[in-house]
């Protein structure tokens, strides 16, 4: 794999794939820290004397979030100038390209508004602006697992290369030892943790960890209602469990207490053995936390997924809180990954520097932990060093 932070790229016209994705409310576009990392690669470009062009995306076709990338262009611009054209490979697209100045960046349009964008195929997409810009940079990590047109199409026509966001992540992934590493995982889709599970000790955590239990049989009271109406493929999903939590046996430690919301709102502790109960659950309790603390001090190497309980209500962050202070002291190398969890560290008020590496991405992440070849990897090169 080719860096291009190695390259001269003075005059060159760059192609650069980006992941600009951020959140999207009543139809305004959120600044995000996608969006913040990213303006630092374009800057670096731009400095180099590098004539810019983003790809990016917003949302999926059928998704409330999916708009134009003319916010997004506004929000890149309060940190480093960035024009909108309104065009992927029209005329528009054609002319702004050619028009470009050395140190200047532009952003098209939505790549998803393409149906070649969802084709692995050679398609007009592809050609035409291999044949307009000079050389290809993914930026994009968080994307990589996609085999869609901008992630591996590319390469097969342009001298490419891995962007800094994606030189970072993949040096810090690379510093992990996988085989020895202690997962700790949660989040809100237990469906994704499924495939992490195998010959590595998992602390299991939020709705993964009730998921979990209520695999074993037993019942949790709301709490199961509250799954089944939050969880699709519910059923299915505690099948799997119960097949695979079978072949890697006393690997997985789930949860012995719970904070649940009891009368007034107010946080109750009760054991798993008190359970089922008429109140939701928010948290692990203290008692898990214990236990969790104890295995993170042996760890050799630390892989967190996602928030434990509810962070967003002070009472419910202290299990989220005491997972992430053990992780930030323990000497072993830290992978910490999703946009909630990187929320919860600034909720908890603990300085990131404390931590291995902090990732934006969620199931590129997931599927490079879980052993998976990432397609826009692969397509730079990445597996035969």
């Amino acid at each position: 794999m080719n860096f291009i932070t190695k390259t001269n790229v003075k005059g060159k016209i760059i192609l650069l794939r980006e992941d600009l994705n951020s959140d999207v409310d009543k139809g305004k576009v959120l600044m995000s820290e996608r969006i913040k990392e990213s303006a630092g690669s374009i800057k670096f470009l731009k400095k180099k004397g590098a004539k810019v062009v983003i790809l990016a995306h917003q949302g999926r076709p059928d998704g409330e979030d999916f708009t134009s990338m003319e916010q997004h262009a506004k929000l890149l611009s309060k940190l480093t100038k960035v024009n909108f054209v309104p065009d992927i490979i029209g005329e528009k697209a054609e002319t702004a390209i050619k028009n470009l100045k050395n140190g200047e960046a532009i952003l098209l349009d939505n790549v998803r508004n393409l149906k070649d964008e969802f084709s692995e195929e050679d398609t007009v997409f592809v050609k035409k602006l291999s044949s307009w810009c000079d050389i290809y940079v993914n930026d994009a990590f968080s994307v990589s697992h996609r085999s869609q047109a901008s992630i591996v199409g590319f390469p097969k026509h342009m001298k490419s290369y891995a962007g800094p966001l994606l030189e970072k992540e993949v040096k810090a992934l690379q510093k992990i030892n996988l085989k020895n590493c202690l997962y700790i995982l949660a989040g809100a889709k237990p469906a994704d943790d499924i495939n992490l599970l195998n010959k590595n000790k998992v602390l299991a955590c939020g709705l993964f960890g009730q998921m979990c239990i209520s695999a074993t049989g037993k019942e949790l009271g709301a709490q199961d209602e509250y799954l089944k109406k939050k969880i699709s493929d519910y059923d299915k999903l505690i099948s799997d469990l119960k097949l695979k939590l079978g072949e890697v046996g006393g690997l997985v430690k789930t949860p012995v207490d719970f904070g649940v919301k009891g009368k007034k709102g107010k946080r109750r502790d009760i054991d798993l053995k008190d359970f089922p109960v008429e109140y939701e659950i928010f948290d692990i309790g203290p008692k898990t936390q214990k236990i969790y603390l104890d295995e993170i001090k042996k760890a050799k190497s630390i892989y967190m997924k996602g928030p434990a309980g509810y962070y967003l209500d002070p009472q419910f962050i202290k299990g989220t809180k005491a997972l992430l202070t053990a992780v930030s002291k323990s000497k072993a190398f830290s992978l910490l990954g999703g946009g909630q969890l990187n929320e919860a560290i600034d909720r908890s008020k603990i300085s990131k520097k404390k931590f291995g590496y902090i990732s934006l991405s969620g199931g590129a992440l997931l599927d490079y932990v879980s052993g998976k070849r990432l397609p826009g990897l692969e397509a730079l090169g990445y597996y035969k060093n």
